[in-house]
């Protein structure tokens, strides 16, 4: 497979080229890597199309061979991780490794979702009647992925929608289209004509989507405030959805915590992605007993991670992967700047080609400050001194974000204590963003509607249908 050219959308098991292209760049350089096709509307009509005429032989598919196929896509991206991971490092920016995690979590994602089964339930078995309950699949199911992780994201949707019997749409972001267009060539060796068809396009094509009445369920993970319009757009034929949206993680850090062990876990956990984590920790509650040291630990340590071309060798963190996010952080500091907040490291944009914000922390700044309320999605970090734990948990709940959360202790049943009062769909101890393919993942308050991954992930791609069946 060439990696570096020929990027086709793949409609009904075939290669198609856009009605027209769009360029996608890479952002450590800001240079043109590529064309990519642009969808038309006709040719979403066209993808929707092959999609429901292929649901009828693969909803009837035997589970067991749904399993079979979506175990060989999971090895044919695997096989192809090298390609894969460099073409990935071109249009996303993340290093190489993080990369090759993004493309092997993909196909783990697969390996994770195809061990699910889905459940029968009996609700009465008498000699009167016999009810049971089952899950069937919904139909065509429309999946848009973000740019922070295209493929591992893409196949939160892919694995448990073609495990579950449906068809596919998928649309990966346009900043970020060209691996998955990469996996949707390997898709049309392996799986049926119609039944996972990938295309790509601008702003559009979103739109196109959810309110296409081709389409049965939407799968979105993306901002809270585009979240918002998919389901408004969704309403009107009341599509199934699940969204993924923003999260603004609050980590606990109590005051029995080992400083210098625990500054550079502290570090990854807000920093990882350069930022561009929706369950990175985005607030960082720490008690006054150890909020000096532990500031110092972490600046000190932020101080020796490498920012650069993903493509470089010894590279931690890339760039900001496209110019409006740039452009949103740059703004979030210098309303810091402007309020005379006080910087412990960084605050100053790169001079230097490419979307690049060095790591910036903040050293305690007041909690109504903006990088403090909003989502920054980059690598800005606040720093916020609380003179209790009590009063940390308060501050953290109050957001209208409520994806996930970590606190962290060397009493682990202390730590679980206060995690258990935090609102959030996730709470981690001692750790964060460890998630997998059989566990359930989900957003509390504005952070998102339904689940994703685990058995009630697979069942978010069914619809429930009671048999009864009246004897004698």
């Amino acid at each position: 497979m060439d990696f570096d050219t020929d990027y086709s959308m793949t409609i009904g098991g075939k290669a198609v080229a856009g009605a027209g292209t769009f360029d996608v760049l890479n952002p450590a350089n800001e240079q043109v890597i590529a064309q990519a096709p642009d969808c038309s509307r006709e040719q979403l009509d066209e993808a929707v199309a092959a999609a429901r005429a292929a649901f009828p032989a693969w909803s009837a598919t035997p589970i067991a061979e749904r399993r079979k196929a979506v175990l060989a896509l999971a090895g044919a991206i695997a096989a192809n991780a090298e390609g894969l991971k460099r073409l990935l490092t071109r249009e996303q920016g993340k290093p190489h490794a993080d990369a090759m995690n993004d493309v092997l979590g993909g196909a783990g994602w697969l390996q994770g979702a195809s061990t699910l089964d889905l459940p029968e339930t009996v609700n009465e078995d008498t000699d009167v009647r016999r009810s049971i309950t089952r899950h069937v699949p919904i139909g065509v199911v429309g999946a848009i992925a973000p740019w922070n992780f295209p493929v591992i994201l893409a196949m939160f949707k892919v694995a448990p929608a073609l495990m579950a019997g449906n068809t596919i749409v998928l649309k990966p972001s346009p900043f970020t289209p060209l691996t998955t267009l990469k996996i949707g060539e390997l898709a049309r060796e392996i799986l049926p004509p119609g039944v996972l068809n990938v295309v790509s396009g601008g702003d559009s094509l979103g739109p196109w989507m959810t309110s296409h009445p081709g389409i049965d369920k939407i799968s979105f993970t993306g901002s809270t405030q585009t979240g918002r319009k998919v389901m408004a757009s969704a309403a009107d034929s009341l599509k199934r959805i699940t969204l993924e949206l923003g999260g603004n993680d609050a980590a606990i850090v109590m005051p029995d915590v080992d400083v210098e062990k625990v500054a550079e876990q502290l570090f990854w956990a807000a920093f990882r992605n350069t930022g561009q984590i929706c369950i990175a920790s985005k607030r960082m509650y720490v008690h006054k007993d150890i909020y000096e040291p532990l500031k110092k630990a972490i600046a000190d340590y932020a101080a020796t991670v490498k920012m650069g071309d993903g493509a470089e060798q010894g590279t931690q963190l890339g760039p900001i992967q496209n110019k409006q996010q740039y452009q949103r952080v740059l703004e979030l500091i210098a309303d810091a700047k402007a309020n005379g907040y006080p910087f412990l490291i960084g605050g100053e944009a790169s001079t230097a080609p490419g979307y690049f914000v060095p790591i910036t922390i903040l050293d305690n700044p007041p909690e109504n400050a903006r990088i403090v309320q909003e989502e920054q999605f980059g690598p800005v970090l606040p720093l916020l001194k609380v003179d209790s734990i009590e009063e940390a948990l308060e501050r953290a709940n109050a957001s209208e974000y409520g994806l996930g959360g970590s606190v962290w202790s060397s009493d682990i049943d202390a730590a679980l204590a206060v995690g258990e009062r935090l609102q959030t769909g996730t709470v981690w101890i001692n750790e964060t963003q460890h998630l997998s393919p059989l566990v359930s993942f989900a957003g509390h308050k504005q952070s998102g509607l339904g689940v994703e991954n685990g058995i009630d992930g697979l069942l978010e791609y069914t619809n429930t249908q009671t048999i009864v069946v009246r004897k004698g």
